[in-house]
């Protein structure tokens, strides 16, 4: 379904229909739209049984208006020169929405990570680093990869490894990439991000009555049904916080099939089966459904796309139940697809938003290595001396005396991973009340998507007109 469509001209779809709303000349708008560097790679690799493969590689720079510029590294078998450029382009979208000062890039290379053996993949990691390196396409103040599909906190660490080889004198080099592992530079709840961005942001949406009035649903999260296609990084780690605020799984789909349950999915008890099994088809507490797309159609309140791009085109639209979409992968909706979903009234949380918890964190991470010093650090202990004698005051005038174990829990300071929660939390919850607040300038004549692309666009375009390249 994915090769149906241009991922790039679907990304463009979005940004022209949001582009009519934004007071730029129309060759500014193009700039902003246009990928600014393209760079492909091929070099050789020895396999271990002695063969020789070559393998393609590319990273893209969709814009320079902020430096460095940010993106994830893909390793896939389905990557190619428009993929990379598309995620790229929503990379810099996803930055401005949420504030984080970066320009968007992306990188993937053609490989399926399964089929290669950990020594393969890391001399496969480190050549394509010096290749980025030889090219200045990676650097602190350059160009800052992370983690993407396939790729993980081994390969991040490789990736600095190598940089910090080669760039042995610079004194803030480990900051050339993010979603390191935490012993190698890494940063506390850096792994599960993204998920825990895709259920702030959720939690947010469904917290605003009238939007829930509308839909037919009641306010919060508790009690909703929701069904999760793609049970990687982010899929699960949505899956996990949502059912501990009380959501109900009734639906989870991945490449080899789906399965459903009304009466609730334990998440849990799936992972162990997926674990020993490979797979969640044959999980006996849930029917298994026809394919792996059928997952899609289930009825339900929140459906989390959180797989591949393209998953939902005009010719499944029409059967999709649920009444919130909240896109945990990058482009899972088409633009036709779209168009159908709003005129039935369905909410669509679009990617562009919902999924940047990761370059939230990895924005925290990056300031992290550029500070040298781990979040937390400097005042939790002053914190925790500061709420311990705010408590003992109470105690003085109330006759109140807590016991050592509430003296603990209230007095606590915040650690790293508390601080970076917290930051992802208000970096969500104030970027979709800005992207609301531009649909309502908008006199709601606009979507969520484009009102998220209008927020987006107007802030590429400001830093464009403070560089002085179009007055």
């Amino acid at each position: 379904m994915s090769n149906t469509y241009r991922f790039t001209d679907e990304v463009n779809k979005s940004f022209d229909r949001a582009a009519a709303f934004v007071d730029a000349s129309p060759e500014l708008l193009e700039q902003v739209k246009r990928c600014n560097s393209v760079y492909y790679i091929a070099f050789p690799l020895r396999r271990e049984d002695g063969s020789l493969e070559v393998i393609e590689a590319w990273r893209v720079e969709h814009s320079h208006h902020r430096t460095p510029t940010k993106g994830g590294i893909r390793f896939s078998s389905t990557v190619n020169a428009d993929e990379v450029m598309a995620l790229a382009a929503l990379m810099t979208y996803k930055c401005a929405v949420v504030n984080v000062p970066f320009g968007g890039a992306k990188g993937g290379v053609k490989i399926n990570p399964k089929n290669y053996t950990a020594g393969e993949l890391e001399r496969i990691t480190r050549r394509f680093t010096f290749e980025l390196w030889k090219k200045a396409f990676i650097g602190p103040g350059i160009d800052v990869p992370a983690p993407d599909m396939g790729t993980g906190p081994r390969e991040m660490a490789w990736v600095a490894d190598t940089y910090n080889q080669l760039a042995a004198a610079e004194l803030n080099s480990n900051a050339c990439v993010t979603g390191k592992p935490v012993t190698q530079g890494g940063i506390a709840g850096r792994n599960e991000a993204t998920g825990r961005g895709v259920f702030y942001g959720l939690v947010e949406a469904c917290n605003i009555p009238e939007d829930m009035k509308r839909l037919g649903l009641t306010t919060g999260i508790d009690g909703k049904r929701f069904v999760v296609q793609g049970l990687g990084n982010v899929g699960f780690h949505a899956a996990k916080f949502l059912i501990e605020a009380g959501a109900v799984l009734v639906g989870v789909s991945e490449i080899r099939g789906g399965i459903a349950n009304p009466k609730g999915i334990d998440l849990d008890a799936l992972m162990t089966h997926r674990q020993e099994a490979g797979t969640v088809l044959g999980y006996d507490r849930a029917k298994e459904l026809p394919s792996s797309i059928a997952a899609l159609e289930l009825d339900c309140d929140l459906l989390i796309p959180a797989a591949l791009e393209n998953q939902i085109t005009p010719e499944n639209a029409p059967r999709i139940k649920a009444k919130i979409i909240g896109e945990g992968a990058n482009g899972p909706t088409t633009d036709a697809a779209d168009q159908l979903l709003r005129e039935r009234g369905v909410l669509v949380i679009p990617d562009v938003f919902l999924n940047a918890g990761g370059v939230t964190v990895s924005y925290f991470e990056w300031l992290k290595n550029l500070h040298h010093v781990a979040f937390g650090r400097m005042e939790k202990r002053f914190d925790q001396g500061a709420y311990r004698r705010l408590l003992k005051a109470v105690e003085a005038s109330t006759g109140k005396q807590f016991s050592i174990k509430e003296m603990d829990f209230f007095a606590r300071g915040a650690d790293e991973v508390d601080l970076v929660n917290s930051g992802l939390e208000e970096t969500m919850c104030l970027a979709y009340r800005q992207i609301r607040q531009t649909q309502e300038r908008l006199g709601g004549r606009v979507d969520l998507r484009t009102a998220a692309m209008v927020e987006s666009i107007d802030k590429v375009v400001v830093a464009y007109e403070e560089l002085g390249l179009f007055p």
